[in-house]
């Protein structure tokens, strides 16, 4: 009776083991197929039993059935063998194998049973495990896990070198031995979001290390879950950023230095520009005077070159005195309604006397252009734009002013063929005292002008901005609101 029951119980363990079982014998023929084998192989026990036990074994392996079936013979076990095996559809897969002799009741060896498993996934994951384990092992930055008590159960060589402990100090101790006492509060915090599942990234801090010393470090950490998804710990990834703290404190310190010393240059620069302008306006009137008596006298060019110098310099004082009321925004407006076309015609006009190799060619095809604007500081625009047209474009004959309404907006362009601006340089031209390279750098000029031009349109609720290619000219563009009704 006993062994009957023997007899089920183990035909009970073997039809419901995971495990493939089989049986064969000492021919390789297959005696029997749970099913487990079925569903690892993929084949049926009717289309297994009786067939040779190369079913499942690859071509280029056949010659291990052979080593195997020799040592059962001698009544040798082969325990956890890991080989490849062949399923049904082809597909090969990793297996461990167990083998064992099978006897009759004289003990004579008749065949074998193997046990096989399917240990792909478990090896995948194994070579996973292995991977992060020498990633963590080689990282420079600490990585740490914790249960929910806050006791460190792994320490990697990133945080022996960060924090000076090492694993045996470490391990089994609470992590308050790197926090520093008045930040102890910061654990209870970080605990309490854990326990919600929620993960803290680049959280910057400070930690103490086991010689005393405070480290800036920003931490990263997040749950750790079981399989049933509870939160059972956390781990901590800490990067230590003194280094990146300092070089960020040096940073506001010079920016702190640098602003001082901007603000300090511009007050001389708005100094000693109305002081300059005193005796300027007192040189340039008597050198009129000299100019008006030494009429007729050979040596009045002497007196007129002279002048234009002086005209030159008082310009630059004063878009110097414009750059200081921008930088601290006393530049004012004094707005009035007035039409542009008028304006830019009597601007033109002005420019044209003096401008006698290039023509100025307006295009105002709308009858009103009004505008609510700083006359003067408009004309300061216009003025500039055309004079740099003319300038920058010594072997052009005829610079193109455009204008048309659009979106409520008044646009204006101004267009050159001269020597171009190259294009990395487009968007730095109206910065201030930016000079564009090239050949353009070879022209006389402050580098001021198109960055003061800017300033007065984005003051009156416009735009600036320009267009070119060398050597095929430039256009130069800005928009003001239009008052038009």
């Amino acid at each position: 009776m006993d062994t009957l029951e023997d007899l089920a119980r183990l035909s009970a363990i073997v039809l419901s083991s995971e495990d493939a079982i089989i049986s064969k014998n000492l021919n390789g023929t297959i005696t029997s197929w749970n099913p487990a084998a079925e569903t690892i192989f993929g084949y049926t026990a009717e289309e297994a039993v009786g067939k040779n036990i190369s079913l499942i074994i690859p071509d280029e392996l056949i010659t291990e059935e052979h080593t195997i079936i020799s040592k059962i013979k001698k009544g040798e076990k082969i325990n956890h063998y890991e080989t490849v095996r062949r399923k049904k559809d082809g597909t090969r897969f990793l297996a461990a194998i167990t083998i064992s002799p099978i006897k009759d009741n004289k003990e004579n060896i008749i065949g074998a049973s193997k046990i096989a498993r399917d240990i792909t996934a478990l090896k995948s994951a194994e070579q996973k495990q292995a991977m992060l384990a020498a990633i963590i092992d080689s990282s420079d930055d600490a990585i740490v896990s914790k249960g929910l008590d806050g006791i460190i159960a792994s320490w990697n060589h990133g945080a022996e070198k960060i924090f000076g402990y090492d694993q045996t100090e470490a391990i089994g101790k609470h992590i308050s031995i790197i926090i520093p006492g008045d930040r102890l509060s910061e654990e209870t915090e970080i605990i309490n979001k854990i326990r919600k599942g929620e993960r803290i990234s680049h959280f910057e801090t400070i930690r103490r290390t086991k010689d005393g010393r405070e480290v800036n470090i920003s931490l990263t950490v997040s749950p750790v879950k079981d399989k049933n998804g509870k939160v059972i710990g956390a781990s901590k990834v800490a990067r230590d950023i003194t280094e990146k703290a300092e070089i960020e404190k040096q940073r506001q310190l010079f920016t702190e230095r640098l602003q001082e010393l901007n603000h300090y240059k511009d007050e001389f620069m708005a100094m000693a520009s109305h002081e300059l302008k005193t005796p300027l306006t007192v040189i340039k009137a008597n050198l009129q005077i000299l100019e008006h008596k030494m009429h007729g006298d050979t040596n009045i060019d002497f007196v007129n070159k002279t002048l234009n110098q002086v005209n030159r310099l008082t310009n630059l004082i004063s878009d110097l005195l414009d750059v200081s009321k921008i930088q601290t925004g006393a530049l004012e407006l004094n707005r009035t309604n007035f039409d542009l076309t008028p304006f830019l015609e009597d601007v033109i006009e002005n420019i044209q006397q003096t401008s006698t190799n290039h023509q100025l060619i307006l295009n105002a095809n709308n009858k009103k252009l009004m505008v609510r604007a700083d006359r003067d500081r408009l004309e300061q625009v216009v003025i500039n734009i055309l004079t740099n047209a003319i300038k920058y474009s010594p072997n052009g004959k005829k610079v193109t002013i455009d204008t048309s309404i659009k979106n409520k907006e008044i646009l204006i362009s101004v267009t050159d063929h001269g020597i171009g601006i190259p294009e990395d340089d487009l968007d730095k031209v109206f910065t201030r005292f930016f000079r564009v390279r090239g050949l353009a750098s070879t022209f006389s000029g402050s580098g001021i002008g198109l960055y003061i031009s800017s300033e007065i349109i984005k003051r009156h609720g416009g735009s600036m901005w320009v267009e070119s290619e060398i050597d095929k000219g430039s256009a130069f563009y800005f928009t003001i609101p239009s008052a038009n009704s």
